[in-house]
């Protein structure tokens, strides 16, 4: 490729982006987009709109970025929470370490490659991208010290900045265990396999086997049913009562009058449901006691009276049978992913091998889109295999399309479908909690994206045809890839300018929930966006593709140098984006703590010492020796500082400490907030229950039997106490007690129009919140 097809490709997505952000610009100032472009303060603020007509709400601006860029930390903590402060340190991390990088080989790199060799040089955009590059270097140069010496001063800075950002994250880590003193997950253990016993129910046998065994910690427990179809029906009905809502409700009026609306397909009318009151729910939880028994999992949440005994139970093996009694300190309530306690603990390991093979499969599959966006790369071999193509790639700009833009489209079309397939394979492993899941999912999908866009990209392009060799002699794959990877820089470059630019520009106008609100308010006819629910920030798809970027800096940086302006502009539009998508368009349901950054710590280890070898490589093929023997030592050095980090910041990612804990319980204790938690305990993991914003979510009977339970506690009564916690859980109840479905829930609040909410500052809304 030479640098005319570069430039038509950074063209063609240089426009892309323009024309989306100033769209965007334009597109989030419409008070009918308030559902897609404003999603998460719509869910946590009450917003009114004013459709009145302003003229500047169709000029485009840059106001978003302003306001994106002058939100504190401290800010995006309160409001999203500690995943989104770390997503952002990895692109500040990126922006610092290659701005260094950047600046030593433009400088010092980029020269030497394109005056290695003795050669008649072209214009500029005639010369090929390969004269860039090290490997227009000649064998036994002696400017391979500057390769080297950069190659060191890019290692030893990543080294620094990555300890003074894991040593920062894990101090937002320790301030998050501290600042979220009433966790009640830190209160709570999930307890599997309990073993089967003919003569009582799993409820019984859980209580009897803690009351015997942590008698001066146990406070109650909640045992997992399965919840199939009464979950599905209970969230039929909460859609139910939106749409009935929607379509008919109004006021805040007894009786609710029947509605209608335009249909748009046939232009008749058509009548909507009629909403009737519903009576009081007291349900007779004894009468289920018999069915109750049958739906019972082998799971149940456990509950303690101090953090420190939860901590000791879920880290202790509770039976001298290791298959049984399993525990784990249980996730948030709002994070648990009920559908997968019921699985039973043995098929765990048969679910993850499955998996596991799935995944290899589904990466074998991968590999015949790869293979032919490397042939359009190469049109040499193309042309051999089609003659018909010749006359049309002779054309200059069909050319340049073919191989500056075309490939990467292509591939990142198939890599759409990547990351819900490793969401779904993350669920069928059995993870307990939807964070976790998501974690589970970012690792799957990092290690098939690394995979796949560098080592097979690599690979297929260099040996195209020959890739049984490569499988074959793996010892030869050191040598192609020092061979391949600054050949393979332009394909690189291209997929940056197309997967992360125009991506960044397609993310932040969001194409699909645009389509979909045009869809609901042109076909369906309908302007409440109330029905719209916020989107949670997909960490599984974005962690990976950042961390991707890196690797590809991180590799190409001293071989191929031309790719880092590309990759910076990347990072700083990239900071910019999510930024602005954290604050206005995310909703934080749940968060894993930070827990990303390990992931983050060991892919840059990965990348920085996959590039050293590769350099070295280089330095072996280019016979120079000097360069050789100074590398090994980096190699070594990397990997003891890994070493050291893992020893020294990864405990505390993994569990909090015990003097962390019983400082928190004692805190506790004399605040008199360890009475307000037990009390909130009692309630919190209820696996049947309508949405946590439902307006038909109310008090019910079962709390009343809480409170009874609360001061048979207080008088001795545990036993008692505890069989009327059970029943008090409201599992198989609709948690309601509604005066009628169609009371009115519309969102109104201080905001007098959508202008107020688009122009009112991270920093105040925080503050309001």
């Amino acid at each position: 490729m030479n640098i005319s097809a570069l430039l038509t490709s950074a063209g063609i997505n240089i426009g892309v982006c323009v024309l989306l952000l100033s769209l965007y610009s334009i597109l989030r100032k419409q008070p009918c987009n308030v559902s897609v472009y404003f999603g998460r303060r719509l869910a946590q603020e009450k917003i009114k709109r004013k459709d009145a007509f302003h003229f500047e709400r169709f000029i485009p601006s840059a106001s978003w970025i302003v306001k994106a860029w002058e939100t504190s930390e401290e800010e995006i903590l309160a409001i999203a929470g500690l995943d989104a402060v770390v997503f952002l340190r990895i692109l500040i991390f990126s922006i610092r370490i290659f701005s260094i990088a950047a600046v030593i080989c433009l400088l010092l790199v980029l020269p030497l490659n394109y005056y290695g060799q003795e050669m008649h040089h072209k214009q500029i955009p005639s010369e090929s991208i390969d004269v860039f590059a090290i490997g227009n270097v000649k064998e036994g140069s002696k400017w391979l010290w500057a390769h080297c010496l950069a190659l060191y001063i890019i290692s030893c800075s990543a080294c620094a900045l990555l300890y003074f950002e894991y040593k920062r994250v894990a101090k937002m880590r320790f301030e998050y265990l501290t600042r979220s003193s009433s966790s009640l997950s830190q209160f709570s253990v999930l307890v599997r396999s309990i073993p089967w016993s003919p003569e009582e129910s799993y409820s019984d046998l859980v209580r009897n086997f803690f009351t015997k065994y942590h008698a001066s910690n146990y406070l109650s427990h909640q045992i997992v049913y399965r919840s199939g179809t009464i979950q599905k029906l209970l969230s039929d009905a909460e859609k139910m009562y939106k749409m009935l809502h929607h379509y008919g409700s109004t006021s805040m009026e007894q009786n609710c009058r029947p509605s209608f609306f335009r249909c748009c397909l046939c232009g008749g009318t058509i009548n909507s449901f009629k909403m009737l009151p519903c009576e009081p729910v007291n349900p007779n939880l004894e009468a289920l006691g018999s069915s109750l028994k049958d739906e019972e999992c082998r799971a149940a949440f456990v509950f303690f009276r101090t953090r420190y005994a939860a901590a000791v139970a879920s880290q202790i093996r509770q039976s001298s049978n290791p298959m049984t009694w399993v525990t784990d300190l249980a996730p948030e309530p709002q994070d648990v992913y009920w559908s997968n306690l019921c699985i039973p603990y043995r098929q765990l390991w048969i679910r993850r091998i499955a998996t596991l093979l799935a995944s290899f499969v589904f990466t074998i599959l991968f590999l015949i889109p790869v293979t032919f966006v490397q042939g359009l790369t190469q049109l040499d071999q193309l042309q051999q295999k089609f003659p018909f193509l010749k006359g049309i790639l002779k054309k200059a700009y069909i050319n340049q399309l073919v191989t500056g833009y075309l490939p990467s489209v292509i591939l990142l079309l198939f890599q759409y479908a990547v990351p819900p397939l490793m969401m779904l394979f993350s669920g069928v492993e059995g993870s307990i909690s939807r964070s976790g899941k998501k974690k589970s999912a970012c690792f799957k999908v990092l290690i098939f994206t690394i995979w796949n866009i560098f080592f097979v990209n690599v690979l297929s392009g260099s040996v195209i045809g020959q890739v049984e060799n490569v499988i074959s002699n793996p010892r030869i794959i050191p040598s192609e890839l020092a061979t391949a990877v600054p050949r393979q820089a332009t394909f690189f470059i291209t997929y940056i300018l197309t997967s992360g630019w125009a991506g960044l520009a397609f993310e932040v106008v969001q194409i699909f929930s645009l389509f979909c609100s045009l869809f609901y308010r042109f076909i369906l006819r309908s302007n409440d966006v109330s029905f719209f629910s916020a989107l949670s920030f997909p960490y599984h798809t974005e962690v990976p593709r950042v961390l991707l970027f890196a690797l590809l800096g991180f590799t190409c940086s001293v071989l191929a140098p031309l790719i880092l302006p590309f990759l910076m502009v990347y990072f700083f539009l990239g900071y910019i984006v999510y930024r602005n998508q954290i604050l206005n368009v995310y909703l934080s349901r749940y968060e894993t703590g930070g827990q990303y950054w390990p992931i983050v710590h060991n892919a840059t280890i990965f990348s920085l010492v996959l590039t050293q070898i590769i350099a070295l490589g280089v330095f072996g093929l280019k016979e120079s020796p000097v360069a050789s023997g100074f590398t090994i030592p980096l190699v070594i050095c990397t990997l003891l500082f890994n070493a050291y980090c893992r020893q020294r910041f990864n405990p505390i990612f993994k569990s909090a400490s015990a003097e962390v804990l019983l400082e928190l319980d004692q805190q506790d204790e004399q605040s008199g907030r360890m009475v307000e938690i037990h009390q909130k305990l009692q309630s919190a993991y209820c696996q049947f229950t309508l949405g946590l914003h439902s307006p038909i979510r109310e008090r019910s009977s079962a709390e009343v039997l809480i409170e009874m339970g609360r001061q048979d506690e207080q008088s001795g009564h545990v036993a008692e106490l505890d069989h009327q916690l059970e029943s008090a859980y409201c599992q198989l109840t609709m948690n309601s007690h509604p005066q009628c479905l169609c009371e009115d829930s519309n969102h109104s609040g201080d905001a007098d129009s959508i202008q107020e909410a688009v122009e009112m500052k991270p920093g105040e809304e925080a503050k309001q919140s």
